[in-house]
C-alpha cells in the first residue's frame, strides 16, 4: 500500500486557488525548459521515501477541510543559501479533487495512511462533482458526504 502525505495549503481559499497556483508554476517551468510540475519545499524531510514514491500523494487542507491532493513525483533534499536543509516535493501538474474530510489544522506535514485518505471525488459519482465546492464543505461537516 502507498503512504501519503497531508499539508495544510496555506493561502488558498478554495481548489481553484490551488489550481491556479500549481498553473502559473506549470507555466514558469515550462517557460524555463523545464518538466510542467510543481515544486513545494518544506522543512522536514520525510523517512519513509520509499513509501511515498510507491504512488502516493500530497493531500492538501483547504480551510479545515482535505479537498484536494497532487501525486508525489519526487523528494530531494537540498541546501540553501543560508546553509539550512529543506526538502523539495516535486508534484504532478494534476490538481485531483477529493471527497471533502474535515482536518484539525497542524504544523508542517503528516503521513496519511493509504486507507484513512479521502477519496477522490471522481470515484464518487459525477452528481457530487457538479455540486458547488461550498456545498461540498457544507455537507461534509455534517457528516453527509
Amino acid at each position: 500500500m502507498s503512504l501519503h502525505l497531508i499539508k495544510l495549503c496555506v493561502g488558498a481559499d478554495s481548489i481553484q486557488d490551488l489550481r491556479d497556483w500549481v498553473a502559473e508554476r506549470a507555466l514558469n517551468a515550462i517557460a524555463a525548459g523545464l518538466e510542467p510540475h510543481s515544486v513545494h519545499t518544506t522543512r522536514m524531510v520525510p523517512k519513509r521515501i520509499d513509501e511515498l514514491l510507491e504512488n502516493g500523494s500530497l493531500y492538501w487542507v483547504i480551510k479545515g477541510q482535505v479537498m484536494a491532493r497532487q501525486k508525489l513525483l519526487k523528494i530531494e533534499t537540498v541546501t540553501g543559501g543560508d546553509g539550512i536543509q529543506r526538502c523539495q516535493l516535486f508534484l504532478g501538474p494534476e490538481v485531483i479533487e477529493t471527497a471533502p474530510q474535515p482536518k484539525r489544522p497542524f504544523q508542517g506535514w503528516r503521513y496519511l495512511k493509504h486507507e484513512e485518505a479521502p477519496r477522490d471525488l471522481g470515484n464518487l459519482g459525477e452528481d457530487l462533482t457538479a455540486l458547488p465546492e461550498e456545498l461540498r464543505r457544507e455537507l461534509a461537516e455534517l457528516g453527509l458526504l
